[in-house]
């Protein structure tokens, strides 16, 4: 049996996970949010947002799934930055999607 992921680009399945991160607009301010800063511990965002803390967590996993942002675990605390390579890499592809 063929799997349907065949019939795509690895660029497809890229842009598709990136844009499935993206499709929510908790992680559009989360990726917002990062992108202004180096890094950020997820305390800071959860003053940010009016959501429960177990629901900022969920939407960081997501991201973190997806590879738009990563995160370094330092007990208690877990810091949190865009990760620049997969960010480039997501913005490309959706330029040159667009500018078709």
């Amino acid at each position: 049996m063929i799997k349907a992921t065949e019939h795509f680009t690895q660029d497809q399945q890229k842009m598709s996970r990136y844009a499935k991160a993206m499709a929510h607009p908790v992680r559009v301010f989360i990726l917002d949010f990062l992108s202004e800063r180096t890094c950020c511990y997820s305390g800071d965002m959860a003053e940010e947002l009016p959501i429960a803390r177990s629901t900022l967590s969920e939407h960081l996993k997501e991201l973190k799934k997806s590879g738009l942002i990563q995160g370094e675990i330092n007990p208690p605390y877990i810091k949190y930055c865009i990760n620049r390579e997969h960010w480039e890499e997501a913005r490309e592809l959706f330029m040159k999607f667009y500018n078709r």
